[in-house]
C-alpha cells in the first residue's frame, strides 16, 4: 500500500476533478473534522474485515493484508473452533502509482440462519471475529445509511449503528469519499471493521466511487469493484454495479446510477428479468437502493442526468412491479417522501427516502425549496441514519435518527405496509 510519490500527482488530479464534475451550487456549512486510521497490525495479520452475504446461506468474507498470506477462512460455532474451513482468492489493484495490498476474497458455508459464528482469516491466528447470519424470516432489522465517509460525524453515525441491533446494513452508495487518494479507501476499511466485520453490508455504489481520469486512468470504479465485492453473478447481473439479493422475506435490488441504465442498456434489461422473477409469497417485500435520488425538495442536485433521466427511464418498472421502498444517498439531508409515482401521490407507488446522511466531509446540503412539495413529508439537514424493520409480510417500521450532540434521536417515524399485502394494489 505505497504512498509514496501519490501526493506529489495529486495536486493536478485534485484540480482536474474538480472542473470534470458537476459544479455545486449551494454553501454547504462546516462539517466535523476528516479522520485517518492507520494500520497496526502486522504484515500478515487481517485489516478491513468485512462481509457481505452470498446466496440464501454464505457469506463473502473479505479483508487485507500488507504481504501475501493464503486465502483461507477458518470458522465454526463455537469460540476458538476450527470445525470448517474454506479457501478463496486473492488479487491486487494498481491506480496511478499506488498499490494496494492483497485483497483476500473467500466464500463460507452453507451457514445457519440467525447463528453466530467465528472466524480467522489467513495465516493469522491470534486475530478472532464473529459475525451472525441474518434471520430466516420475519422480523429483519436494516439499518441504512448513506454518504459515509470518514468524519467525527462518521463515527458518531457508526456507534449510533452499532447499538441498533440490526442484522444487515445497506448502503445507497459514496462509501469511503476517498476521491482518488487511494489510502483512504485503506482507512475507510480499518473504520468500519469493528461493525463490517460482525454483520453484512450490502452496498452500491455512488459518484465518489468513480475516480476516473481521463488520460491518465480510463476505468471506473476500480477501487471499489475491487475492494467490495457484491453478489452480482448469483442474481444474473454482469456487473458488480447492479445486483439483487432476497433475504428473509426481502427482494433487495442495489441499482447503478453511474453505469448505463439507458432502455437498451444491460442494466435495464436485467433489472427487467430481476423484477420478473420475484415471488411475492417468497418475498412479499421489494427495497430498491440508488445513489442519485428520484425525489429531492433539496436545493442540492436538483436537474442531475442520474435522477432525472434515470427515473424516466426506470421508473415505470418499478411502479408496475409494486416496489415498496426506494432508498437513495447523494444529498446530504434526510427527506421521506409519501407512496409517489410520476410525481404524484399514488398510493401504489414506492416510499422514496433520502437518506445520504451519514458522515461526509462536504457537510449537510440545509437548503430546500420553498413551498414544501405536498409529496415530501419530512425532512430535515442532519447527520443520522435510519431503521428499517420488516416485522412480517404486511407491516414494517421505519425510523430516522439523528445525530444530535452525539445522541442518537428518534426524529421520524412511520409504520409502512407492503404492497403485495393491499387488494388495492395487486397487478
Amino acid at each position: 500500500m505505497a504512498l509514496t510519490g501519490f501526493v506529489l500527482v495529486l495536486s493536478f488530479l485534485f484540480t482536474f476533478s474538480v472542473f470534470s464534475q458537476t459544479v455545486i451550487s449551494y454553501d454547504r456549512p462546516p462539517a466535523r473534522g476528516t479522520i485517518s486510521l492507520m494500520n497496526d497490525q502486522d504484515s500478515i495479520s487481517p485489516q478491513q474485515v468485512h462481509i457481505s452475504v452470498v446466496g440464501q446461506d454464505k457469506m463473502r468474507i473479505t479483508w487485507i493484508t500488507e504481504d501475501e498470506t493464503p486465502a483461507t477462512v477458518d470458522y465454526g460455532t463455537t469460540q476458538g473452533s476450527n470445525e470448517f474451513s474454506a479457501t478463496g482468492t486473492t488479487s491486487s489493484y494498481r491506480y496511478l502509482v499506488y498499490k494496494s495490498g492483497q485483497i483476500h476474497d473467500v466464500v463460507i458455508g452453507p451457514l445457519k440462519p440467525n447463528t453466530v459464528y467465528f472466524y480467522r482469516c489467513g495465516s493469522d491466528s491470534q486475530r478472532q471475529f464473529s459475525f451472525k447470519t441474518p434471520p430466516a424470516g420475519f422480523p429483519i432489522k436494516f439499518a441504512v445509511v448513506g454518504d459515509l465517509g470518514q468524519t467525527e460525524w462518521t463515527n458518531s453515525t457508526l456507534q449510533h449503528i452499532a447499538a441498533s441491533n440490526y442484522d444487515m446494513l445497506l448502503l445507497p452508495g459514496d462509501l469511503s469519499y476517498a476521491d482518488l487518494i487511494q489510502p483512504r479507501w485503506d482507512s475507510f476499511g480499518r473504520i468500519v471493521e469493528p461493525l463490517a466485520s460482525q454483520r453484512p453490508w450490502m452496498v452500491t455504489q455512488g459518484n465518489h466511487e468513480i475516480e476516473k481520469i481521463p488520460l491518465l486512468h480510463s476505468d471506473s470504479f476500480t477501487s471499489y469493484n475491487a475492494r467490495w465485492r457484491m453478489p452480482f453473478e448469483e442474481s444474473g447481473s454482469d456487473s458488480n454495479l447492479y445486483y439483487s439479493f432476497e433475504v428473509a422475506g426481502v427482494h433487495v435490488i442495489m441499482l447503478g446510477s453511474y453505469t448505463d441504465f439507458e432502455s437498451d442498456s444491460a442494466q435495464y434489461m436485467w433489472l427487467q428479468a430481476d423484477l420478473a422473477k420475484i415471488d411475492r409469497n417468497r418475498t412479499p417485500w421489494i427495497v430498491v437502493l440508488i445513489h442519485a435520488p428520484w425525489y429531492n425538495s433539496n436545493t442540492a442536485h436538483q436537474g442531475e442526468y442520474e435522477s432525472e433521466d434515470m427515473k424516466k427511464v426506470m421508473e415505470e418498472l418499478l411502479y408496475g412491479a409494486r416496489v415498496d421502498i426506494v432508498f437513495a444517498g447523494h444529498v446530504h439531508a434526510y427527506e421521506r417522501f409519501t407512496n409517489v409515482y410520476d410525481g404524484k401521490v399514488d398510493g401504489c407507488g414506492p416510499v422514496h427516502i433520502t437518506i445520504g446522511d451519514g458522515g461526509n466531509r462536504e457537510g449537510l446540503a440545509s437548503k430546500y425549496i420553498d413551498p414544501k412539495p405536498e409529496i415530501s413529508l419530512f425532512r430535515e439537514a442532519s447527520f443520522g441514519h435510519g431503521q428499517f424493520e420488516v416485522v412480517n409480510a404486511s407491516h414494517a417500521t421505519w425510523e430516522w435518527h439523528r445525530n444530535d450532540d452525539d445522541q442518537s434521536i428518534m426524529a421520524d417515524t412511520v409504520w409502512l405496509k407492503s404492497h403485495s399485502s393491499n387488494p388495492a394494489c395487486k397487478m
